[in-house]
């Protein structure tokens, strides 16, 4: 049982004002494994007046002070390699796989912010005019449950790359891996209030963050719905505002793929993370000509995969985070029969002999046509939608048909065709033949799935505003 009763701010866990008490479970097993005492609004005017505080000084620091600051994050995270997963396992309930690559990309983000700080230009020519960019103030983060590590490390190092401070609201349902990933980043001996962290609800501390007039920007991931709250918000006191927000991804199996290499990477891109991922390829685009061959393989491939406890290596589906999300999943599959679409393997309820624990059948609907709600909405957990196309042109315009535009995938024994489909597909990422992760590459959205990027120079360029200072020639 770990109770977290305590908050970041300028650099020190404190008690917050808040009094709200959340319960916190494991979704595996539905057991009571914590608390969090939230903070209020108070407690977020505290943090963001420690942050603008901080300000004037982190703002001035060098390249060379941030490099430091970044490597020194880095360092700890991975010190404390073994405690992270264990939080991440039993709070979260994420498969082995995803759980191990999440606690070495979390470390790998501050370095790849070190290498991109390096090789950043801050001071700028434009004609006669010295141009600096300078960093925009107190940044406020707003993160998800579903990678709480990687968010979390993925704002700081954003903040401590551009020279801005941050108050960040992570997930309160994520308290006990937030207060485990805090140990580490104190142990890195930041500045005093470049850091701030409140455990809290959306509309009380995420009210705060968004319309706080001394807060410049908002990095935010998470739902559409909840981002097109947060902008309404932050237009009034005219804050910048990066959205790293929902997807539909197609998952485009070409006619030539190698069905053996194919069918596994469709599956675990639609599946990874247990389905609770923004990128994930939830609509796989398949052939008619191969319709029959490929929906045998899907089903005899999904049917392998493995359900169960998160700690099992062979397990690749883990249980939803909670038992909201559960009956959100739920929900969907029965809308999904009604809607006319056929269960090809899964269906309603617990995967087979398993009676405890918030676990969902993988599922895979067929006759989906792009119209339908299981087609067009984020469903967030293990439902996949197979729809078929005629030849490349219509896969590529079926796969356009979204309100979204985050990641797509591209499946084919021909790379150089792979990459003309990938070329015309509206995407922020497209992942060709289960390319792994680059963890350079930018990331964010086209349409409803966010605005700006993070990651790199591009989500520094986020982060900062060019000021230009033009001198008189005589």
């Amino acid at each position: 049982m770990r109770d977290i009763d305590k908050i970041y701010i300028n650099g020190q866990f404190i008690t917050p004002e808040g009094t709200d008490i959340l319960q916190l479970f494991n979704p595996a097993t539905e057991e009571k494994i914590g608390t969090v005492r939230l903070g209020n609004a108070d407690d977020t005017r505290a943090a963001i007046a420690a942050a603008k505080r901080a300000f004037p000084a982190m703002s001035r620091t060098s390249k060379a002070d941030r490099i430091a600051m970044l490597h020194r994050l880095s360092a700890a995270v991975r010190a404390r390699t073994d405690d992270l997963t264990a939080a991440m396992t039993d709070e979260y309930g994420a498969p082995a796989y995803f759980t191990g690559f999440s606690v070495q990309n979390t470390a790998s983000i501050f370095d790849v912010m070190a290498e991109t700080v390096e090789n950043y230009t801050f001071d700028r020519q434009a004609g006669s005019s010295a141009v600096k960019m300078l960093p925009l103030g107190v940044m406020a983060a707003i993160t998800p449950w579903n990678s709480n590590f990687g968010f979390i490390a993925t704002k700081l190092a954003h903040a401590i790359g551009s020279g801005s401070t941050v108050v960040i609201k992570p997930a309160e349902q994520s308290a006990i891996q937030t207060q485990i990933l805090l140990e580490c980043l104190h142990a890195a001996d930041l500045p005093a209030g470049v850091l701030n962290v409140v455990n809290g609800l959306g509309p009380v501390v995420g009210a705060e963050l968004t319309t706080h007039p001394d807060v410049a920007s908002v990095s935010f991931t998470g739902s559409t719905a909840a981002a097109k709250i947060i902008q309404r918000a932050a237009i009034e006191t005219m804050k910048r505002v990066v959205l790293e927000l929902g997807g539909k991804g197609p998952t485009i199996v070409l006619d030539d793929a190698d069905l053996d290499r194919a069918i596994p990477v469709a599956l675990m891109s639609g599946f990874a993370n247990s389905g609770q991922a923004c990128v994930a390829g939830t609509r796989i685009l398949i052939p008619l000509s191969r319709c029959d061959e490929i929906l045998a393989r899907l089903k005899s491939e999904a049917e392998k995969l493995k359900v169960g406890n998160p700690g099992d290596p062979d397990v690749r589906i883990g249980p939803l985070v909670n038992e909201r999300q559960w009956q959100r999943i739920q929900s969907y599959i029965e809308l999904g029969k009604q809607e006319g679409a056929t269960v090809l393997t899964g269906g309603e309820g617990r995967p087979d002999g398993i009676s405890r624990g918030w676990f969902v059948r993988p599922t895979i609907f067929t006759d989906v046509t792009n119209d339908m709600r299981i087609a067009r909405e984020e469903i967030f957990g293990p439902v996949l939608s197979v729809i078929t196309y005629c030849d490349d042109d219509e896969a590529i315009e079926i796969a356009n048909d979204s309100d979204y535009g985050l990641q797509a995938y591209v499946l084919s024994a021909d790379t150089t065709r792979a990459l003309a489909v990938a070329d015309r597909l509206i995407a922020g990422r497209v992942i060709i033949n289960g390319a792994p992760h680059d963890p350079h590459a930018p990331f964010g959205g086209f349409k409803q799935s966010g605005i700006g990027r993070e990651i790199g120079a591009y989500g520094l360029d986020e982060f900062l505003e060019p000021r230009a200072i033009l001198v008189p020639t005589w």
